[in-house]
């Protein structure tokens, strides 16, 4: 273990190290590792064959390769959680096929729906790196030891604590490399990026496990362990319905003109490093535009009981709607037979099915 520990700590400082000495002028908003790599822990790695990767990316690629395949894995989690909580919106965080801006021109601004993608896409590098620790995917890193402190009453520690700041440090390292210029876009970015991180800090729990005869829980042993990534997701999704709106304020400084964020809106609370910010009005998304990456509407399935955002009216922009009906097989009469199995009879029924005009 204390190998292993020592392990860590000087790959920690390997990467700080190379983070003072890297400076990054390419100004690109996509995100580099999306869903087309990831295949990238089934196979070898090609640090040099990854398009989009900024040179200090990809020296990290180089030099850590073994934890690219969480990476990868990270961003493809944040993209499925993307989809899932804009599910029933006008954005329905949209990807696109063979694109190395994955999200389109969508991210060009500096909107509500720009910082969430940030946000989530950093969470799920900090997510993804922190599990591959705990479950030994990763040699190069392993259990929490540091966040223990004196056990409760009734349990003592033991398992494998999650190691999310090992997670978070190497998120901040690749996520991050884009974002070191001296403007508005770059400041935001960090910020949201640093908000998607620090809410699994927040969301942090005892997962505990009883021992004893016959399950008694004679011995409970407790260990640091992330939430499910929906936990996350759900709490993000809050964070960009209460999203803080910025102006950009100009600054000389001794590097030249720096620009920074300040709230919009001086009696509303300033904004906090758990919350995210934006600059920029997000478009209606009624419409297809393909300079503001907005597919538009049309033919999206609405919800005609709803009266929120996924509802006939809102989604469909006032267009209306069309209604056709659907047959779709299920299993139905289910019996459960002693012992061990199920069988179902399949049943047809017919549904309404509302799409956007």
């Amino acid at each position: 273990m204390q190998i292993e520990w020592t392990q860590k700590i000087k790959t920690e400082k390997a990467i700080r190290a190379r983070r003072q000495t890297d400076v990054i002028s390419e100004p690109s908003w996509s995100l580099a590792v999306g869903h087309q790599y990831s295949s990238m822990g089934t196979q070898p790695i090609l640090c040099g064959s990854i398009p989009g990767l900024v040179p200090k990316q990809l020296r990290f690629c180089r030099n850590y390769v073994e934890i690219m395949p969480s990476v990868a894995e990270g961003v493809k989690i944040g993209i499925q959680e993307c989809q899932h909580q804009f599910r029933g919106r006008r954005w329905n965080c949209t990807t696109l096929n063979n694109n190395l801006a994955i999200f389109g021109p969508v991210l060009d601004k500096a909107t509500r729906e720009s910082a969430f993608v940030h946000a989530i896409a950093s969470a799920g590098v900090a997510f993804a790196v922190t599990r591959a620790c705990a479950d030994g995917s990763a040699t190069i890193c392993g259990c929490d030891t540091r966040h223990k402190g004196p056990p409760g009453e009734g349990w003592k520690w033991g398992g494998c604590s999650e190691d999310v700041d090992f997670g978070s440090m190497v998120s901040r390292e690749f996520a991050d490399a884009r974002e070191n210029r001296p403007d508005a876009r770059s400041a935001m970015n960090r910020h949201n990026n640093e908000a998607g991180r620090t809410s699994l800090n927040s969301n942090m729990f005892l997962r505990c496990k009883c021992h004893g005869l016959s399950g008694s829980c004679e011995v409970k042993t407790c260990w640091w362990s992330q939430p499910d990534f929906r936990v996350i997701g759900d709490y993000m999704k809050d964070k960009y319905d209460s999203a803080s709106e910025m102006v950009v304020e100009k600054h000389r400084e001794s590097r030249g003109w720096v620009e920074t964020l300040r709230p919009k809106y001086n009696n509303f609370k300033p904004p906090t490093e758990r919350d995210l910010v934006y600059y920029e009005s997000s478009p209606n998304f009624c419409e297809p535009n393909p300079e503001t990456g907005s597919f538009g509407t049309r033919d999206r399935i609405c919800n005609l009981t709803s009266h929120g955002i996924d509802g006939c009216d809102l989604l469909c922009c006032g267009r209306g709607h069309n209604t056709r009906t659907e047959k779709r097989k299920e299993k139905c009469h289910c019996i459960f037979h002693w012992c061990c199995y199920v069988s179902c009879q399949e049943c047809v029924r017919i549904y309404d099915v509302h799409t956007c005009k």
